[in-house]
């Protein structure tokens, strides 16, 4: 009686010429966000140096088309030999935060909306939410306002407002 050998090979997955393509294509459009990101943003990933100097010189040749292109091809080559899920989900991370702040920033530009033009009650709806904020001088910006929005004047006071408004909310978010 023969045995056979039921020990499993080291199967190789078959993957398709299209698919490493798409996949290879994914990371150059990686590698096309990254070198759109500041320089303080691109330290902060998790990001080897051969990675980060390629993509620095991605940025200072970026109006070369062929050597920018080609850059970028290079750039997903370096990206094909690492794990590139700790970088992508860095740059989720940021792109969260930076959602966030640009919501957290609609927010304010709302509620100094509604306090020029309702007045008192969404002054003290404001209040009711930062403890610490100056009635008073919520009162006197948002008169200021609404005086300059009557005359066609420049926003100063409708400004002033929303930097004392976004003062108090990073003051609580501490």
């Amino acid at each position: 009686m023969s045995e056979q050998n039921t020990q499993p090979e080291d199967e190789l997955e078959w993957v398709s010429k299209t698919q490493r393509k798409q996949e290879s294509e994914a990371l150059q459009k990686l590698g096309r966000q990254l070198t759109e990101m500041g320089d303080q943003l691109l330290l902060k990933l998790p990001l080897d140096e051969s990675l980060l100097e390629a993509i620095q010189l991605a940025k200072r040749i970026r109006n070369k088309r062929e050597g920018y292109r080609r850059q970028i091809q290079y750039i997903g080559k370096l990206m094909r030999q690492r794990d590139c899920d700790d970088i992508i989900k860095a740059i989720a991370l940021i792109e969260a935060k930076k959602q966030q702040d640009n919501q957290a920033f609609h927010q304010l530009e709302n509620t100094r909306d509604a306090i020029i033009a309702e007045g008192d009650s969404a002054i003290q709806q404001f209040i009711d939410d930062y403890p610490q904020a100056d009635r008073q001088r919520l009162r006197q910006l948002s008169r200021g306002a609404q005086r300059e929005q009557k005359q066609n004047k420049p926003p100063k006071s409708a400004r002033e407002l929303f930097k004392y408004l976004r003062e108090i909310a990073e003051s609580s978010a501490e």
